[in-house]
């Protein structure tokens, strides 16, 4: 069964990890309440790679930041933007956006992948 997939790098000021787990543990559940497969969210941990371009080159993290990969897992692109339809209505989502983000939105990508090759 092919999947479609919602990915996100983004970085995080290293003060402010604790309070991105808090956000993103709750907007998980939040995610997952309204249908949503899976819901990762990835604390780099080994980025100093030495082929290709690392996550902090690519993020330009500084050192007292680290990076997120994150992704969110639904059945179908359509199942996808039915997901996100409720939680953007949801008034736990909607909470969660009026308070400060413990991350620079502007240094954050995202973007829809069709899955291709699942093994």
């Amino acid at each position: 069964m092919p999947q479609y997939v919602d990915g996100f790098v983004l970085v995080v000021p290293r003060k402010n990890v604790r309070a991105y787990r808090t956000i993103a543990a709750k907007a998980g559940k939040v995610w997952k309440e309204h249908g949503a497969v899976a819901y990762y969210e990835c604390e780099g941990d080994d980025l100093d790679s030495k082929w290709g371009m690392p996550f902090p080159k690519l993020t330009k993290s500084k050192a007292n930041e680290t990076v997120y990969f994150s992704f969110i897992v639904y059945k179908s692109r359509a199942h996808r933007d039915q997901v996100n339809k409720k939680v953007m209505k949801d008034p736990r989502i909607a909470k969660m956006m009026q308070s400060k983000e413990p991350f620079d939105m502007k240094r954050m990508s995202y973007g829809g992948f069709k899955t291709v090759v699942k093994v």
